[in-house]
């Protein structure tokens, strides 16, 4: 895996990644990455050390789940893409779900959406609206690892 672009360019293509600036700065801290294992390893190794305000910086770079919008990039569109050929009553069900979960929660609904269709991702925030306000940002946190994961293979790929 190449690694010899400069911190600025790296930045951006982690941002992207997760949407909390101290993650992006603890990954930059840890270049060069060896391959995508050592990339995966070291991202893990980030995710122990957010607080709660840098996982809701991630959770709010996303778009909400189910929301038709033109300005969702083309990994998001990726991953959401189970919720675009869903029926009109669970996109309805998902749009209630979702606010009733940023109410409670105070931030969006987080799943790693991909390979998901809409009824399990309705499934899961259905079950995940019982959980504690603590418990639920463990669980959230668990997604956004997941969601980074995933993206950070998408940018290995690419590099």
């Amino acid at each position: 895996m190449a690694d010899d672009d400069t911190p600025a360019s790296w930045r951006a293509k982690l941002l992207h990644c997760c949407g909390s600036q101290r993650w992006v700065e603890l990954m930059l801290a840890q270049r060069p990455f060896l391959s995508l294992e050592d990339m995966t390893t070291k991202a893990a190794a980030a995710d122990a050390q957010l607080s709660r305000a840098d996982w809701l910086e991630a959770f709010g770079a996303h778009p909400e789940i189910g929301t038709k919008t033109q300005s969702i990039s083309k990994w998001e569109a990726q991953e959401q893409r189970g919720a675009t050929t869903a029926a009109e009553a669970t996109l309805n069900e998902l749009a209630r779900c979702n606010k009733a979960y940023k109410d409670k929660f105070g931030y969006i609904y987080i799943v790693c959406a991909t390979g998901k269709s809409a009824d399990e991702m309705l499934a899961i925030v259905q079950r995940r609206l019982v959980n504690t306000p603590a418990d639920e940002l463990t669980e959230a946190a668990r997604e956004q690892a997941k969601i980074t994961q995933l993206r950070l293979a998408k940018l290995a790929h690419d590099v």
